[in-house]
């Protein structure tokens, strides 16, 4: 609740507009009761018209009072929820990467998206509720004491019943079923956006049946957990439900014995009976507060889960990121690089945490002016090499230093601000081609966005694109191809200010024509940027300073492409496999 920075005076306000619609409410109830059983008596008609004023009054009230508490709690729930997700996004980008590569897609989406709106849901269906109804009640069961207090005790009875009895038996049941149901929706999630994002390649690869089957599961798991908790959950409606009529009944028989004996009048018992009636639909609604506080505290043990994966170690020397939102640093976005950042590493060994290495014994330096490719067979741990490089994951041994300094020892921030990644799984937004390169860079102009696509080999591309960069894209770039996706991506780490620039692939789905083009093309930036480039294509090596040859997690040869040419058999063979192989199509 703390990360939703809600402000109490804003809470404040909505509870008090809450207890003036359903006060109204309920004033509207004794009012009316008191109007038709004196009307009854057949009195003058100005002693009623106080009363016809208060019933309007009340009718108008509860619906004016109820649209502006409407309009306050939900503008308190949606400012806490961006604040909470701005905080998410922010704490994810300078925490420990690890944290969400290894989620997959669909699970991080429904932690940023559902359970964050579970947790805002929190204020406006679970905390607020409680509140209104705990003032109303207090106030109803005081002003039923003042004509009876019989009355007033049995109806304090009913209220608790309702209010404290049905909601902890509903909260009971989500207590065991929440938890499995929050689990349950997420692998829907994760299964279902793998499924439509994915669907050639599980086609391909065969995947679509499994998939379809643990689709199918967490659906059952789902249904199971709901029926889980129904029985508790129908027993707290039925108290609910049977409060009420308690309540009214209670009222009956205690103040027909007080009119027989004079203390109250008919009039009065006309109140006692009905009003109850109305002072019950603030307690309704608890049951389904209760239920939403578990489905919330689901939520948020799964978004502090991944919060508490993602946070910077002490013992990992990486600094814990500022907790304030407002003095954290956008990556791409921040302050001054430095002159002439060098990265260097010196026997360097890269994997994944709780991995073996894939590389080990590695030695390299890269600094604007300075282009060096890597080669390699798959599953050499060249893209695993680039996260490492980027400070993405952890060098698992050697050292890794951004201008002297150990990058395990600065923000990822700051690490952003000289090195830029460009990877084949990086995300590419539901907006314009514009704002997809303003990712990197806030202050791109349209000029820019055209320089940086043409450079990456998208002229064509984008002179057919119906409005320019400000064509709009579908959902993670499905309206464009491939290697069109890929160029994308790689303009929009050429728009970054970082002088260090790693590639992983840029030539991938891409005709030999055009990949040793765009390859060769980013080698030879030598004035602007320093440049680690991921690739399969030999071709256009020759534009590299340098060229380091992985397998076997070792690296087996260095130099220039005359020299590995000349030297390494397997990189020899490779590029006359390369100008041996058939055009693409």
């Amino acid at each position: 609740m703390a990360l939703l920075d809600v402000r109490p005076a804003r809470v404040a306000l909505a509870v008090l507009l809450g207890v003036l619609s359903l006060g109204s409410a309920v004033a509207l109830g004794a009012v009316s009761a008191w109007l038709i059983a004196r009307a009854s008596q057949m009195p003058p008609v100005l002693t009623l018209s106080i009363a016809t004023v208060g019933v309007r009054t009340f009718g108008i009230g509860r619906g004016v009072f109820r649209y502006v508490e409407r309009l306050t709690s939900h503008d308190v729930a949606l400012r806490g929820m961006a604040n909470l997700r701005t905080a998410l996004y922010q704490r994810l980008a300078v925490g420990r990467p690890e944290a969400t590569l290894r989620l997959r897609r669909g699970d991080l989406l429904t932690r940023v998206g559902a359970d964050v709106d579970a947790v805002g849901d929190a204020v406006v269906r679970g905390l607020l509720p409680i509140a209104v109804a705990t003032v109303l009640g207090v106030g109803t069961v005081i002003a039923m004491g003042l004509f009876l207090p019989a009355a007033g005790l049995s109806l304090a009875a009913c209220l608790l019943l309702a209010g404290v009895v049905a909601p902890w038996l509903a909260a009971r049941a989500a207590r065991t079923t929440e938890q499995r149901a929050a689990s349950a929706r997420a692998t829907l999630s994760t299964v279902s956006l793998g499924l439509l994002d994915d669907a050639g390649p599980l086609t391909v690869q065969g995947r679509t049946p499994q998939e379809l089957a643990a689709l199918r599961e967490a659906d059952r798991e789902l249904a199971s957990a709901s029926d889980a908790g129904a029985r508790p959950a129908a027993l707290g409606a039925l108290l609910g439900s049977l409060a009420t009529g308690v309540a009214t009944l209670a009222a009956l028989v205690l103040g027909v014995p007080a009119v027989q004996a004079g203390t109250m009048t008919p009039v009065e018992l006309a109140v006692i009976v009905l009003t109850p009636l109305a002072s019950f639909e603030a307690v309704s609604v608890l049951p389904t507060a209760a239920i939403q506080l578990q489905r919330s505290r689901a939520a948020a043990r799964r978004i502090m889960s991944l919060l508490d994966s993602a946070a910077p170690d002490e013992a990992d020397g990486a600094p814990v990121a500022d907790s304030d939102p407002a003095r954290t640093a956008l990556p791409g976005h921040a302050s001054p690089q430095h002159d002439v950042p060098a990265l260097s590493a010196r026997a360097l060994s890269c994997g994944w945490p709780g991995r073996d290495p894939v590389v080990e014994g590695l030695d390299l330096d890269v600094r604007p002016g300075r282009s060096i490719a890597v080669v390699g067979p798959s599953g050499a741990g060249k893209t695993t090499l680039l996260l490492t490089l980027a400070g993405l994951i952890p060098a698992r041994a050697g050292d890794l230093a951004l201008d002297g300094t150990p990058v395990a020892g600065l923000a990822h921030e700051d690490v952003a601000r000289s090195v830029v990644l460009t990877s084949e799984d990086a995300h590419v937004f539901e907006t314009s081609v514009l704002e997809n390169l303003r990712v990197a860079r806030g202050d791109v102009t349209p000029n820019e966005a055209v320089d940086a696509l043409e450079r990456a080999g998208l002229g064509s591309w984008l002179a057919a694109l119906p409005d320019g960069v400000d064509t709009e894209l579908g959902p993670d770039a499905q309206s464009v191809s491939g290697g069109e996706r890929r160029r994308l991506l790689l303009a929009r780490a050429l728009v970054s200010p970082a002088p260090l620039l790693l590639v992983d692939e840029p030539a991938e789905h891409l005709d030999s024509a055009t990949a040793d083009r765009l390859v060769r093309d980013l080698l030879s930036q030598r004035s602007e940027r320093g440049v680690v480039l991921v690739t399969h294509r030999l071709s256009p090596l020759d534009a590299a300073d340098e060229i380091i040859v992985l397998s076997g997690g070792r690296v087996t040869g260095r130099g220039s492409h005359t020299a590995l040419l000349a030297s390494h058999p397997g990189y020899r063979e490779g590029f006359a496999r390369e100008h041996e192989a058939p055009e693409e199509p």
